[in-house]
């Protein structure tokens, strides 16, 4: 099928011209729309849109907390004003509900992370950018990274180096289930939950980016004076409906995944299991 398909397109068909009844083939979105050239390079390594797009969200949240607190008053103004309410929405409805009043020392990493990966995630609804940092896995890695260094930090000065470790395992537990049962905690807190934790962000950014693609290819692609004016406007209608699910996937995830570090960091600040 795909080389019946590679003889009937013509050799000059590009993404710009490809037109329902034009000859061209669809252009189907694929990896390649995760690839690009980069801006500059130096040596072997490439500067991309991507590690643009993280540059200005990072600089984005570090030049609004610092306009918003450089210079705090008792009666505060509007940006301290919305700055106090950010920073009280990542403490109130993330950080409490899992590590109370004692987690309060990570409310500024937690602010930071939240924000830094909610901005990375809206980038692929605004134009010229248009595209998620997060949809590449070399950004949400690192992030995993340092998590797993903050959570094993907290658990050896909490519980010491040899409780950190015995905590991962229930107490009470019968020694014949203990065979089956340390394998599966060694696991859980060395591989799955860090892997669960980064694969989660990486694929919802991935996949929502790849369907805004497809529907927006697809509503060029079926543009024409005809019969395909009809199918490129329920083309452009899934563009919109998938730009609000978005939308909410965004801050959906940049709230899961500070959500989950929470409940990381407060498993290492409990003594029991």
């Amino acid at each position: 099928m795909t080389g019946v398909l590679l003889a009937a397109t013509p050799a000059d068909c590009t993404v710009n011209n490809s037109h329902i009844f034009g000859g061209c083939g669809y252009p189907a979105p694929g990896l390649q729309n995760f690839n690009f050239t980069p801006i500059f390079t130096i040596g072997s390594w490439g500067f991309t849109k991507p590690e643009l797009i993280a540059i200005i969200c990072a600089l984005l949240v570090i030049a609004f907390f610092w306009a918003a607190f450089r210079k705090p008053k008792l009666i505060p103004g509007r940006t301290q004003s919305l700055g106090e309410m950010a920073i009280l929405a990542v403490r109130d409805q993330i950080m409490r509900p899992s590590m109370g009043k004692k987690g309060d020392k990570y409310l500024a990493y937690m602010s930071a992370m939240f924000f830094w990966i909610l901005l990375c995630n809206l980038m692929e609804l605004i134009p010229f950018f248009q595209f998620p940092a997060m949809a590449r896995i070399g950004f949400v890695w690192p992030l995993v990274g340092i998590m797993l260094v903050v959570y094993w930090y907290v658990g050896f000065k909490t519980k010491g180096f040899i409780g950190y470790f015995k905590s991962w395992i229930p107490s009470g537990v019968p020694g014949f289930i203990l065979v089956i049962l340390i394998p599966v905690e060694i696991l859980k807190y060395t591989i799955v939950q860090p892997f669960t934790l980064g694969i989660r962000l990486f694929a919802n950014m991935f996949a929502g980016h790849l369907l805004l693609t497809i529907f927006m290819l697809a509503t060029w692609y079926m543009m024409s004076f005809s019969i395909g004016l009809l199918f490129a406007a329920g083309s452009l209608f899934m563009v919109f409906f998938v730009f609000l699910l978005e939308l909410l996937v965004d801050v959906l995830q940049a709230f899961i995944f500070t959500t989950l570090i929470s409940t990381y960091i407060a498993d290492s600040l409990e003594h029991g299991h």
